[in-house]
């Protein structure tokens, strides 16, 4: 099961990596931005995150379930509004208050992961 939450995990860092390190190469950007990168980041953190809860909770290692929940809440804002940044640049509407939404939010969802006490 450790090997099982060390891929989750390293999943879990590369969709991170996928939604902050597309952010830092647009942040000038007026438009062209990827948002088909930032969505599938998001999907990758819900669900990489969703399994390491589980997966942690089947080895009796049960974490902070209201950090679990702030952060899981969080993460579904940052999707939302990634869905909502694929579906404004289909339709040819404003991206960039939805693309900032979810790349400032995943930024927010770090510093919640790494200094909640």
């Amino acid at each position: 099961m450790s090997v099982l939450f060390g891929i989750l995990l390293v999943l879990h860092i590369l969709g991170l990596a996928l939604i902050i390190g597309t952010f830092a190469v647009q942040l000038r950007a007026k438009e062209g931005f990827r948002t088909d990168l930032i969505l599938t980041g998001a999907i990758t953190q819900v669900v990489t995150g969703v399994a390491m809860v589980g997966v942690g909770a089947a080895t009796g290692h049960t974490p902070d379930m209201v950090w679990v929940t702030v952060k899981l809440v969080i993460a579904l804002i940052v999707l939302a509004a990634a869905i909502l940044a694929v579906f404004a640049q289909r339709n040819g509407s404003r991206v960039q208050p939805w693309f900032h939404s979810a790349c400032g939010l995943a930024v927010v969802n770090v510093l919640v992961a790494v200094l909640w006490p």
